[in-house]
């Protein structure tokens, strides 16, 4: 499936992801498994969405984790209804002493882009960030422009308003690696966030942790865990269940079966492993699949009533049942062989 992972490259990554981790915790507190699923998605080179209300700590996260890598940018882009695709792209502007035109780059050239409220940008916008996603480049003028490396994307959706939003198609929404949600902190980890931004806010004195080339040495290091052919099939089959299930109309596309089997191999990295178990696949199945389907009518009626989770976890459990997991032998270490000692 994969070549084996190097005892030094897999520690050398363990040791990025954590120190990652640890330097954004600093400043977002309480949230680690979801900062790991955001520092999971940047080892896959995959992108975002936060589905959540304001003030939940998305715009942190997005430049802690910018500041946490020596050398990257970060942007951000407020998205509204008059936002046009060049404002994020850039464009090419006249330059009457070279008598020329020269390109000036938009925001969408950063290592780490926040959009806020991306559903309030039209479609032609939303358009001019697929390509920048999906293929890591901008066409400006009939040019082709590579976005730098890394490149992550946040993007984030109000969920408790839609008056002048434009929802994102399924199509879209497909290309993102995952959804989330960050939530509100407990009582507890609110007094801290209060007792933290006291005098000065901590994202003020946060310093970088990692290197640019260190988070390459994280994407080579996700590619080279190990995955049991049991847990690939697995994996096919539980896509393939969102496609017969009677919560769905239309089920996960091949670009799920995909994002599943990789997340599960960077999920797996986090934690120090350099194998999946199937609890990481069972873990990651609703932020990599529940936003790649289209849930039928009356599944839409129960979320309105019950909440969108609750229904998402319904539809787990369907997977599951379509899908069971393979043996729970694979929960043990993989033989020695597949990792090269």
């Amino acid at each position: 499936m994969a070549d084996p992972v190097r005892s030094d490259d897999l520690q050398e990554a363990v040791a990025v992801a954590d120190r990652l981790l640890a330097n954004i915790e600093t400043v977002v507190h309480g949230k680690r498994d979801e900062i790991r699923l955001v520092i999971t998605a940047l080892a896959c080179g995959g992108h975002v969405l936060f589905e959540d209300v304001p003030g939940t700590a998305k715009t942190v996260l997005a430049r802690a984790v910018s500041q946490s890598i020596e050398g990257a940018v970060g942007m951000r882009i407020q998205c509204t209804p008059d936002l046009q695709p060049t404002d994020v792209t850039g464009l090419a502007v006249y330059d009457q002493r070279t008598r020329d035109f020269e390109f000036r780059p938009g925001p969408i050239f950063a290592n780490v882009v926040l959009v806020d409220e991306i559903n309030r940008a039209t479609p032609k916008t939303q358009s001019a960030l697929l390509e920048a996603m999906a293929e890591r480049q901008v066409t400006v003028d009939g040019a082709t422009k590579a976005v730098p490396r890394p490149f992550l994307l946040l993007a984030t959706e109000n969920p408790i308003e839609y008056e002048g939003t434009f929802p994102l198609p399924e199509a879209q929404l497909d290309r993102f690696f995952l959804r989330t949600s960050l939530g509100y902190p407990s009582a507890e980890e609110e007094l801290q966030v209060i007792e933290d931004q006291r005098v000065l806010h901590p994202l003020a004195t946060l310093g970088p942790v990692v290197g640019v080339e260190e988070i390459e040495v994280l994407e080579r290091a996700v590619a080279a865990v190990y995955l049991d052919p049991l847990i690939a099939e697995w994996i096919v089959a539980l896509v393939r269940a969102t496609r017969e299930m009677t919560a769905t109309s239309v089920g996960a596309s091949v670009r799920g079966s995909l994002a599943l089997e990789r997340a599960a191999r960077g999920w797996a990295l986090l934690h120090g492993r350099d194998y999946v178990v199937p609890t990481d696949v069972e873990l990651l199945l609703v932020p990599v699949l529940g936003h790649r389907v289209v849930l039928t009518p009356a599944k839409l009626a129960e979320a309105r009533q019950r909440g969108m989770e609750a229904v998402l976890e319904g539809f787990a459990e369907e997977c599951f049942a379509l899908a069971p997991p393979p043996a729970a032998v694979l929960e043990a270490p993989a033989p020695d062989d597949a990792h090269g000692e």
